[in-house]
């Protein structure tokens, strides 16, 4: 099997709330997805977002992909391709001009799977097929009202754990958070906060231990200082022994393992990268340290966080990214489930392709909106 043929498409549209946390705000959602196609007619499917940027235009992504990518890729035998390793070495060794990486990545293991007929997470050798889900509200720029609709709705249809935003420079403003997501959801098995690097380290023991002497039992707190700062995070690790420091977040995977050596985290958080998800994944198995699946494009990161042994939970944010797939993850009662088709489970919507691509770029006063997320109240 080999490849012979790729497929680009083109979104950029108006997301249905605007999201992020204290340190970015964001309204709009721009992307493309690459269709690797093989000579037996199979087809990877995989995702290549720009967080805060609209991507260039269609023909602009095929040239620069053509010229940078597709010469790697094009007779190569998906197989072949998902583990191999390269030298770091010498300006071979780079980035491409667009965020190519993790969706190449992701097309070459769906093809994989697809060659033998397996779900990926199958493939990867997992033993269960359900992982737990916690909603995420990416609520930071959130009002008050919304803020506690978005959670009373999750709490509705059956998570029991969640994840809200902090860092505002006025710890009562974290505090009142706080306090509304307990008045919403009331007894929760799990809460966690993300403070997205907005505190120092003396800063973070301070803040932490008023969040904690407040009286709320808080299961970790993700990124709470600069990401390198292996020695502050070592500090609240000891000035703070109620909660877990969940860190990673922003590192590839060289970076998290010298993070896991440097011991300055209780957890790892990997996203949607298959490749090094699984790699930083056995390693962190052997040190003992649990993993945090975070954020990954439509869910996709069910299949590595149910094949890995130290993952507990999955994030699960809400976005209004499901009309893209024909079918999206399922995600029931706080639990979301790995899919059985062959491959990741998620296949591009030709309905998505015929009425929701935009091949140039739009200014963002006029981008359409999308279909509202239908996990969501309307």
């Amino acid at each position: 099997m080999r490849i012979v043929e790729y497929r680009l498409h083109r979104f950029q549209f108006a997301r249905d709330r605007v999201i992020g946390d204290s340190q970015v705000r964001i309204e709009h959602a721009h992307m493309a997805t690459l269709e690797l196609v093989t000579d037996t007619g199979l087809v990877g499917l995989g995702f290549i977002p720009s967080l805060f940027n609209a991507l260039p235009s269609l023909a602009e992504i095929d040239r620069i992909f053509r010229v940078e990518v597709w010469p790697s890729l094009e007779g190569q035998a998906p197989a072949a391709l998902v583990h191999r390793v390269r030298r770091p070495r010498g300006g071979n060794i780079r980035s491409t001009s667009l965020p190519f990486g993790e969706g190449i990545d992701q097309a070459l293991w769906d093809l994989t799977a697809k060659q033998v007929n397996l779900p990926l997470w199958k493939l990867l050798g997992a033993t269960r097929n359900r992982v737990k889900a916690y909603a995420s509200g990416l609520d930071y720029h959130l009002s008050d009202d919304d803020f506690c609709a978005l959670f009373e709705h999750a709490r509705s249809i059956g998570y029991s754990a969640f994840k809200i935003k902090v860092g505002h420079p006025d710890i009562e403003r974290d505090l009142h958070r706080l306090e509304l997501l307990t008045k919403t959801v009331g007894k929760a098995e799990a809460i966690m906060i993300d403070a997205n690097e907005g505190w120092s380290p003396q800063d973070a023991v301070r803040r932490l231990n008023i969040i904690n002497k407040a009286g709320y039992d808080i299961l970790w707190i993700e990124d709470p200082i600069l990401r390198y700062d292996f020695e502050g995070l070592k500090m609240i690790r000891a000035g703070c022994p109620f909660t877990l420091v969940n860190s990673g977040e922003y590192f590839g995977a060289s970076d998290k393992l010298r993070l896991i050596e440097a011991r300055g985290t209780d957890m790892i958080n990997v996203h949607g990268y298959i490749t090094e998800v699984m790699r930083i994944g056995w390693i962190a198995a052997e040190q003992g340290i649990p993993v945090s699946l975070g954020n990954s494009f439509l869910e996709i990161g069910v299949n590595m966080a149910v094949a890995l042994p130290e993952v507990e939970w999955l994030e699960y944010s809400f976005q209004n990214f499901d009309h893209l797939v024909e079918q999206p993850i399922e995600i029931r009662d706080g639990w979301a489930y790995a899919p059985e088709r062959p491959g990741h489970g998620l296949v591009l919507s030709e309905a998505a392709k015929r009425e929701h691509a935009t091949p140039d770029v739009i200014a963002s006063a006029d981008l359409p909106r999308a279909p509202l997320n239908k996990r969501l109240p309307h």
